[in-house]
């Protein structure tokens, strides 16, 4: 299991272009300045949960444990704010995002159209090298699902939406579907928690990589497109997770 994490946590860093071997204090992220590594840093906690929906962002407390001053990161919290995972309250300051449920809804509708147009043209495009990525991305779901660990599927799960939007072969289209994908992550993330979601989801992988290793476009933007959509229970559900802890 600590194999299997650790081997897709290094895929998942590097599909967002950060470092994975680096050593570096912010992560050796070539190009970026010092706050746009730390906007870095900060964004992977709250996408992996390690900075929990909601929860209070303080620069004094954030300088401290990256070691540097106030001033980028101040100026990172901004560029997360621009990107809507973090948000300004007011006598709270920086907090983690908790969008409102009508909001929450629009953003998966429009991540369900982004992906479904990945799959069609990952069924029409898609090379003899991205068929094989597909299989062991699927491969790799399925060990994580066979262990019964959600934290090891998440990761499995990120590798997985990455590999298919690389398929379409639109950088563009690619682009904005990382994009999205990861301002919707911790919710994505949440979902795998809901009543007996990985084995769904597992299937609902299943189904996608069939349709597009077949050259189904149609198919795969469906089985994409509901995949990812959140109606009825499954919003319900989610709703009821989003209980964020209202810290001092």
């Amino acid at each position: 299991m600590y194999i299997l994490s650790m081997r897709k946590h290094i895929v998942v860093r590097l599909a967002y272009g950060a470092g994975a071997g680096s050593t570096a204090p912010f992560g050796g992220i070539v190009g970026m300045n010092h706050a746009q590594r730390l906007k870095q840093r900060i964004e992977d906690e709250i996408v992996s949960g390690e900075l929990a929906l909601g929860s209070r962002l303080d620069e004094n407390q954030l300088a401290a444990r990256f070691g540097v001053s106030r001033t980028p990161i101040r100026e990172a919290l901004l560029q997360l704010a621009v990107t809507g995972l973090v948000q300004t309250k007011p006598r709270r300051g920086a907090v983690v995002s908790t969008p409102e449920p009508h909001l929450l809804l629009a953003m998966f509708e429009t991540m369900a159209e982004i992906e479904a147009a990945c799959g069609r043209l990952a069924a029409r495009r898609s090379a003899p090298e991205d068929a094989a990525a597909l299989r062991e991305a699927l491969s790799g779901c399925r060990d994580a699902m066979t262990i019964e660990d959600a934290e090891a599927y998440y990761a499995e799960n990120y590798v997985f939406h990455t590999v298919v939007y690389r398929a379409s072969h639109n950088a563009f289209l690619a682009d904005q579907a990382l994009s999205l994908h990861r301002r919707l992550a911790p919710f994505r993330r949440l979902q795998l928690r809901v009543r007996q979601r990985l084995p769904q989801s597992l299937a609902e992988h299943e189904a996608i990589v069939d349709a597009i290793l077949a050259g189904d476009a149609a198919g795969a933007a469906e089985a994409l497109r509901n995949h990812v959509l959140v109606q009825g229970d499954r919003f319900t559900d989610l709703v009821a997770g989003l209980r964020a802890p209202d810290a001092a």
